[in-house]
């Protein structure tokens, strides 16, 4: 159950017409309902399921919100069918326009997990099926596309290959767009929305960070296409679920190739829930981070990206 939501009566256009920016809030990994094959007590699960409607109300209620983007894994475990019904009711709440890619948990799994517990990888139809389903349920034209807001591009990646082992691997044909759209806007600043971060920007805080399965893939194709845009100023990504206490989630460490940085993003499967807000001025992207549970800004990790 979503359980009761208080929606604040604002308009989505409530912004004022004078607002010297504009302003993204980020979701990362929601992960809906809930992890319950991480979660397996049903008080706490309802207490994280609490969590994440209160983080609805709140960016309901900030006036000044021109966009929602949801970095991926919308679905809990398999995206199936009652995950992704629970994800449009969820989404259905916000009452900004809200952005969706797609992360591993959206399409890469079949329905059951092995006979040992695991993530089983479906097949290529499988597969299609789930990404097709994502599309539908959230009323999401394509996987990847591109929206110009002022002087900025923002560029929306999904991984989406059918065949990969890697869980956040992009197809050809998507690596192909992205060169193309690009090599159209070479003195646009631009922001990359993609579900897994850029390798080597997160200390190795665990056994999986900077790993194949946890950076964006395929690697060294990734690398070559950033090399040669400089005006890709950030990359946004969530997957990683690294916390707002964690030493790299703001940090030197993410800047990549010179020029570029890594937002990351944490997940909403727990009880505290962070969000990342950017606000995109003409000459700057501030960057703030916001906790839902004490109500409170995290200014020691607030940061300026400068054009």
């Amino acid at each position: 159950m979503l359980g009761k939501l208080l929606v604040p009566a604002i308009s989505a256009d409530s912004v004022s017409v004078t607002q010297e920016y504009y302003r993204i809030v980020l979701l990362g990994d929601p992960h809906l309902p809930v992890r319950k094959h991480v979660v397996l007590d049903l008080h706490k699960q309802q207490k994280i399921l609490d969590a994440k409607n209160r983080v609805v109300y709140d960016v309901n209620s900030w006036e000044d919100v021109n966009q929602i983007i949801v970095l991926g894994d919308i679905a809990a475990q398999f995206g199936n069918v009652e995950e992704y019904d629970y994800a449009r009711q969820y989404f259905s709440q916000c009452k900004k326009t809200v952005s969706f890619i797609a992360g591993n948990h959206d399409y890469m799994y079949c329905d059951d997990f092995s006979p040992e517990g695991k993530f089983v990888l479906a097949d290529a139809i499988t597969r299609e099926q789930k990404l097709n389903r994502f599309k539908e349920t959230l009323k999401q034209p394509e996987l990847f596309f591109s929206q110009k807001v002022g002087q900025y591009l923002l560029v929306f990646l999904s991984p989406d290959s059918l065949d990969s082992r890697h869980l956040t691997q992009i197809s050809n044909p998507q690596i192909n767009w992205l060169k193309n759209e690009l090599s159209r806007n070479k003195t646009t600043p631009t922001i990359v929305f993609f579900h897994a971060p850029l390798a080597g920007t997160l200390y190795k805080y665990n056994k999986n960070v900077n790993t194949p399965n946890f950076i964006s893939q395929p690697k060294e194709t990734i690398k070559e296409i950033l090399d040669d845009n400089l005006q890709i100023i950030m990359w946004v990504s969530g997957h990683t679920h690294t916390s707002a206490k964690n030493s790299s989630f703001v940090s030197n460490v993410n800047i990549f190739g010179g020029h570029i940085t890594n937002i990351h993003n944490t997940d909403m499967d727990r009880e505290r829930i962070w969000t990342n807000s950017l606000y995109l001025y003409p000459d700057r992207v501030l960057i703030k981070t916001f906790n839902h549970k004490d109500q409170t800004w995290e200014e020691n990790l607030e940061r300026t990206v400068y054009l």
